[in-house]
This record gives structure tokens, C-alpha cells and sequence, in this order.
């Protein structure tokens, strides 16, 4: 075991079968295990035999007991970082801690595991290459609103996490700021009752309606419909790109896309033309 290090463990989101080898390992091996809540980290470690000291991390008490977690790294000690499900510093606490661990050249070692987010963004059936995880909206509707309206132009699909008793709300607000896109909504991942609402919003909205929504909760909104820039704009991309000569045409496009909000095969035919012409 390496000292001085910080572990950043992801843990299962339900299931417990999800659980790495190597995360079981580390959680073994090292000095202290810093744990959103302790008691229900306390089960998942009773779960695999394992017994280590235990500190309690989260929102509240963060910059006392960073503090304290720090001194222990820096007096050789090995941690392990987890949060109650899923991995540390994604919508959970944990990204003071790996700053301040980077700041003082600690190493920051990350243990991949579940995450609701990808999970949910792997199974949808909506564009993966380009996404944006947002976490949790503001909980007020004036806020919310704002809050999604500032991603109304974001090319890629949306992905949020909602409590379940403000999932209607939420459902609401998004009809209204973004349109009736489809939507999924992806509830108690990896667990008995796992599902996957598809539909419009205003499907899932008609839905979820009919029902008591419970477990945690995550929201996916397909990309809208973004208007393409003028030619000359994705001239300008390509061509900056272009003085790069490591780059191929590929790369290219690939960029050029992301960047102007237009098709890869566009960009592409843009790129081969401007190329013919430079040679």
C-alpha cells in the first residue's frame, strides 16, 4: 500500500455485486476511511469483512474534518474517500478535500466504480458523445427555470439528478423551458425496483403522475434543436485548427463539430475542402 495517499472509491449505487475487487482491496489496506455517513458506510464495510477506522466527511463538517484528514496524509497515512453511493466528488462531497490533497502534492489516486449518471446515460439510447452533467437544479421553480434555460443552447443530452418528491416539478419546468423533448427518467438503478420512464416530457410528466416516485432519481433530455452557425464561423474553427499539424482532417472535424454546433460529416467536408485548397 502506497502511503500518503488519498483513494477517491466509488461504491454501489444498490446493487452490491457492483462492488470492485481492486475497491475492496484498497478499502482493506488503507490507514483511515473518510465516509459520508458512517453508519451506512459501516454496512457496506460489515459487508466485506473489512475493518478500519472511520471519520465522517460530508457538506457540513467538510472543512474541519478536511483538515483533520489532511494531517493524517501528511503524516504518511493512507485514506480512502467514499460517499454513501456511487463515486465520491460527482453531486457528492469530496472535491475540497482532492484540492487542497493536489495542492500539497499529494497523490490523488481515483478507484472507478458506479456512477447514476453514466449508468442512466449509457442504457438511454441518446447521444453519448457529447453530454452535460448539470447535478442537482435549484430547488425553487424560479431558479430552476433559470437554471435550465442557461443550457437551452448546450449541444449534447442533459443529465440531472432530482429528488424524487420535486421529479414532477422538475418534469414541469423543463416542458416549459426546453420544450417537450424526450426525456428519461431513470429511478433506483441496479436495485429491485429499477426503471426507466421514456417518452416526452409530457408523457413521462402524464407518467409519473399516477404514481409515488421513490428512490433516487436521474433525469436525461435529449439535445434540441441547435441552428447552425454561418459558414464563415466554421471556416474561422477550421481553419485555427488547421495551423495545428499534428491534427488529421479526422481530428479535425471532430473538434471543429463540437466547437461550432454543426455535423461531424459537415465539418468533415468543410475540412477537406479548405485542405484541397490550402494544397
Amino acid at each position: 500500500m502506497t502511503t500518503a495517499t488519498l483513494y477517491v472509491i466509488a461504491t454501489p449505487i444498490g446493487n452490491l455485486e457492483d462492488m470492485t475487487y481492486r475497491a475492496v482491496r484498497i478499502l482493506a489496506e488503507v490507514d483511515l476511511i473518510a465516509a459520508e455517513d458512517t453508519r451506512h458506510s459501516l454496512k457496506l464495510l460489515n459487508h466485506f469483512g473489512i475493518s478500519k477506522p472511520l471519520t465522517s466527511y460530508f457538506d457540513h463538517n467538510q472543512q474541519i474534518k478536511g483538515e483533520r484528514i489532511l494531517n493524517a496524509l501528511r503524516q504518511g497515512k493512507s485514506v480512502a474517500l467514499i460517499s454513501d453511493a456511487g463515486t465520491p466528488c460527482v453531486s457528492d462531497p469530496g472535491y475540497q478535500l482532492v484540492r487542497d490533497a493536489v495542492a500539497e502534492n499529494i497523490p490523488v489516486i481515483p478507484i472507478p466504480g458506479a456512477c447514476a449518471a453514466i449508468a442512466a446515460l449509457s442504457a438511454s439510447g441518446l447521444p453519448t458523445d457529447t453530454f452535460t452533467f448539470a447535478g442537482f437544479p435549484p430547488s425553487r421553480h424560479g431558479k430552476r427555470c433559470t437554471f435550465l434555460s442557461g443550457m437551452n443552447a448546450l449541444p449534447g443530452t442533459l443529465v440531472l439528478y432530482e429528488a424524487p418528491h420535486r421529479l414532477l416539478d422538475t418534469l414541469n419546468d423543463i416542458r416549459e423551458v426546453l420544450g417537450d423533448r424526450h426525456v428519461i427518467v431513470a429511478r433506483e438503478l441496479t436495485k429491485i425496483y429499477e426503471e426507466c420512464i421514456r417518452g416526452t416530457t409530457s408523457e413521462v410528466i402524464a407518467t409519473v403522475s399516477q404514481s409515488i416516485v421513490r428512490g433516487e432519481v436521474v433525469i436525461l433530455i435529449a439535445p434540441g434543436k441547435v441552428a447552425p452557425p454561418e459558414n464563415e464561423a466554421l471556416e474561422k474553427v477550421l481553419e485555427r485548427l488547421m495551423a495545428d499539424e499534428n491534427l488529421s482532417v479526422k481530428d479535425i472535424a471532430k473538434q471543429a463539430a463540437a466547437i461550432s454546433g454543426v455535423s461531424r460529416s459537415e465539418a468533415y467536408a468543410e475540412a477537406l475542402k479548405l485542405r484541397t485548397i490550402e494544397d
